[in-house]
């Protein structure tokens, strides 16, 4: 009796193991939640590339966006478990997975399968000249002094920019003003040109500003120093537990066969040691992580948990 149900089970497991060991027999898309153009698109046709490559199968970017990338997520995190659809996604999913719950029913820590956090780009607290604040803890004793206390600008509700402002209200009790701008460019001609005191930016969009003098930088908001600006303190060196970054990861649907993570990771931290890959990210501002699928999963985790606190605690509303 106890053959015959040892025989069932490697008989249904069979075709199982024939699929892992035959992958990829056809065409895998890899969704992007945002429009082309953008780093998370470059990326991921970076990774793609090197998918097709060592493969033998196309590994073809499919953008679709919605939703700060919840519709993209959650239609990859629905999709079969086979190895044809991957998700490569950023750190909105931390965020979007609150913002957006009624009106998306995913959650990514059930629905989708880690398989590489690719890299990081620190958010950097910059100031324009006048503001007489040399460091954070200065910045913050000058908000409680002034009357009406300081205008933060950030790229829009529920972004990580705003995300970001909302934690230093919420971990120091400074007095901001959040104000509202449509885009990580205008956030940062307003601060260029004084219009607001401070912005959470990401590295990449205010680095030549930093080094012409325009604008001062204060911290950076990723738990590590930044290898472009690697005398700036990190946030959470002066507040413990303020950390914010815009990642970039590599996902599938739950249930994927694990050889099959384990293949797309290897290829995926191959590909991350390419100069081409390399030098990007470093022109984006950005370090590579090249983590593994378990580390991706405590981060995701760790994110959605500590911006859920945040975003309730500030009564923060998707656009």
């Amino acid at each position: 009796m106890i053959s015959r149900i040892l025989l069932a089970a490697a008989l249904l497991a069979a075709p199982m193991a024939v699929s892992a060991q035959a992958w990829p027999a056809k065409t895998a898309r890899i969704v992007v939640p945002f429009a082309p153009g953008g780093t998370t698109d470059v990326l991921a046709r970076m990774l793609g590339k090197k998918y097709t490559e060592s493969l033998g199968q196309p590994f073809v970017v499919e953008n679709r966006a919605g939703a700060g990338g919840m519709i993209g997520a959650e239609f990859a995190g629905k999709s079969a478990p086979d190895g044809y659809t991957l998700l490569f996604t950023s750190a909105a999913l931390s965020v979007n997975t609150t913002l957006f719950a009624s009106k998306v029913k995913f959650d990514p820590n059930k629905d989708l399968a880690p398989v590489i956090w690719a890299s990081s780009v620190p958010l950097v607290l910059t100031l324009h000249p006048s503001v007489p604040a040399k460091s954070v803890q200065e910045l913050v004793a000058l908000s409680k002094r002034q009357k009406g206390g300081l205008n933060g600008g950030h790229n829009g509700s529920g972004t990580t920019s705003h995300i970001a402002i909302e934690m230093l209200i919420q971990q120091t009790g400074a007095k901001v003003v959040p104000i509202a701008y449509k885009g990580g460019g205008p956030t940062t001609t307003a601060v260029l040109g004084g219009e607001i005191d401070f912005v959470f930016s990401t590295l990449t969009t205010v680095k030549p500003h930093i080094e012409a003098g325009r604008v001062r930088a204060l911290a950076v908001t990723t738990r590590k120093p930044s290898s472009v600006f690697p005398k700036l303190p990190t946030m959470d060196s002066i507040y413990p537990g303020f950390e914010s970054d815009n990642w970039f990861g590599m996902f599938v649907p739950a249930g994927t066969s694990k050889d099959i993570i384990t293949r797309l990771h290897n290829l995926a931290a191959e590909a991350l040691k390419s100069p081409e890959v390399r030098d990007y990210i470093a022109k984006d501002g950005g370090d590579i992580v090249a983590s593994t699928p378990e580390e991706l999963g405590t981060h995701l985790r760790n994110e959605i948990a500590r911006y859920a606190k945040v975003i309730k605690a500030g009564n923060i509303k998707s656009e």
